[in-house]
Formats: structure tokens, C-alpha cells, sequence
């Protein structure tokens, strides 16, 4: 599997959840005050499951230089 299609993906999805986010900080109700902050926890543990994509995939690309 490609890993920079994974990672295109998956900061896609990053930056519909910050945006999504940040429309639910302003128009969510009384009733659920904290789903901007579900959201928002989600889109962040996307981000840090494409930072580690990124830095396996960089370190395995400077072994393969190094030899």
C-alpha cells in the first residue's frame, strides 16, 4: 500500500475534522457543550497517526541512502 496516499487521506480527514470543529464550537447547543472537543480529539489523533506514517517513512527512506 502506498503510504503517501495514507497519508494524503488521512490529513484530508484532519483538516474536515478541524473544521468541523471549529463550526461545532460556535453552533452546538446547550445539550452537548463538549462534541467540539470530541471532534477536535479525534481529528489531533488523526494527525498523530499521519506524523508517525511521516517519520517511519522518512527514517526507513535514510537507512536506504545511508548504505
Amino acid at each position: 500500500m502506498n503510504i503517501g496516499l495514507v497519508r494524503n487521506i488521512l490529513n484530508i480527514l484532519f483538516m474536515i475534522g478541524a473544521a468541523a470543529s471549529i463550526v461545532l464550537f460556535f453552533t452546538t447547543s446547550d445539550s452537548h457543550p463538549f462534541l467540539y472537543m470530541y471532534v477536535c480529539m479525534a481529528a489531533i489523533v488523526i494527525k498523530m497517526v499521519e506524523y508517525v506514517l511521516r517519520f517511519t517513512q522518512k527514517n526507513n527512506q535514510n537507512k536506504r541512502r545511508t548504505l
